[in-house]
């Protein structure tokens, strides 16, 4: 299997030969090789590189979640560094002058919430207003790209979480999912995407050959991508989702829970896919912070039967329901969002919380978002770029 990066390798760099180049990249974009696509340009000589773009996390991928991040010139490779996780974007008259073309090269995770395909968006408005050329260095969805789940945000609930109408996990690559965006918002941008090569849709991550490399502080493991589509959604409540822990995301709880009752519950509940245990935590950071926690960890025994959003749901309108008086939904501000409940904008509505609060169940409450999801899916078909 090639990457996106791999193939630009193997044709010398032809489609940039001669252009002063932008890349957006962080440290975990990596060619098959586990050489740095930042590496692979800086020491090419087919690639001008100019300037560097960095998504969430900062450059090196080490900041926690956010944490805005500066612009900052880097010496060893004599680049200036734009950060796009801030209030504004690099400065137009700056790069209009510094790049003929922008390459984007970023890890997605195959869920609506992770900000780097959004950062890869803006950057890609911009270059339409410098009438400047996008490459997008594709790359696998790493929860393959067949399955599609999850509500579709509604237009009223757009923030730095979502930005465009698609579903939780959209079952579609960076590249495949920037140009539908960029075709469906108008945007005159011109984007060409470097494909992959022997990558397929049933394929999961591990199914790849591939090495992960880690896209963002909370991201260690393919099995933390796997469950992130639906344990994301603790965020918006005042359940730790784990942050602070060597397994964020898979554990999950708070002082105040039961970690033998929950989980026992849970159990009960025979939610496809997954089966829990309990667990106790003590957050280095982030929710309850040296506190220890009790709740759960949660194990994906059937991929196939497994789904993230709807299991998520489970395990808050659980915890909601055995901890009425302690559980509460996370108040506003979040991701530049100062109005928006977190939750909401996370979920793309307020009437799953709503219906959670009503005390409806899941199933209930999955049924609700289906027709949206196969208009989505019937809108999708002409952009997907593998079979």
């Amino acid at each position: 299997m090639r990457l996106g990066i791999d193939n630009l390798q193997y044709s010398k760099f032809k489609a940039l030969r001669g252009a002063r180049i932008g890349l957006c990249a962080n440290f975990s974009s990596c060619n098959s090789s586990l050489q740095t696509t930042i590496s692979v340009f800086s020491q090419s000589k087919h690639v001008k590189l100019r300037a560097l773009f960095a998504p969430e996390h900062g450059l090196h991928g080490a900041l926690q979640d956010q944490v805005t991040a500066k612009d900052f010139y880097d010496k060893s490779r004599k680049t200036a560094v734009y950060s796009l996780y801030s209030k504004s974007l690099a400065n137009e008259d700056k790069i209009r002058k510094q790049i003929d073309c922008l390459v984007i090269d970023l890890q997605d995770i195959g869920a609506r919430y992770y900000t780097f395909l959004w950062s890869a968006m803006l950057m890609i408005e911009q270059m339409e207003r410098l009438e400047k050329k996008v490459f997008i260095l594709d790359r696998p969805n790493p929860l393959n790209g067949r399955k599609v789940q999850g509500p579709v945000l509604e237009k009223d609930h757009i923030s730095f979480v979502g930005l465009y109408p698609i579903p939780i996990r959209h079952g579609m690559t960076i590249g495949e999912l920037c140009t539908m965006i960029t075709r469906e918002m108008w945007c005159q941008a011109t984007v060409e995407v470097i494909s992959m090569k022997g990558w397929s849709r049933d394929l999961t991550f591990p199914d790849t050959g591939q090495k992960w490399t880690i896209p963002s502080p909370n991201m260690p493991f393919y099995s933390t991508a796997s469950v992130y589509p639906g344990m994301c959604l603790l965020e918006g409540t005042n359940v730790s989702e784990g942050r602070g822990t060597t397994r964020p995301f898979e554990l999950f709880g708070a002082p105040w829970i039961d970690a033998g009752l929950l989980t026992e519950v849970l159990q009960k509940k025979s939610i496809p896919g997954v089966v829990f245990r309990p667990a106790y935590f003590i957050p280095t950071f982030n929710k309850y912070a040296g506190k220890l926690c009790q709740g759960s960890q949660l194990y994906v025994i059937n991929e196939k039967g497994f789904d993230p959003i709807a299991t998520g749901l489970e395990i808050i309108s659980t915890i909601r329901y055995l901890y009425l008086k302690k559980f509460t939904w996370r108040k506003p501000p979040y991701e530049f969002e100062k109005k928006r409940m977190p939750f909401d904008i996370l979920i793309g509505n307020s009437w799953v919380r709503e219906a959670i609060e009503n005390n409806d169940s899941i199933q209930v409450i999955r049924k609700q978002w289906q027709d949206g999801l196969k208009q989505f899916k019937n809108r999708r078909r002409k952009y997907l770029l593998y079979e």
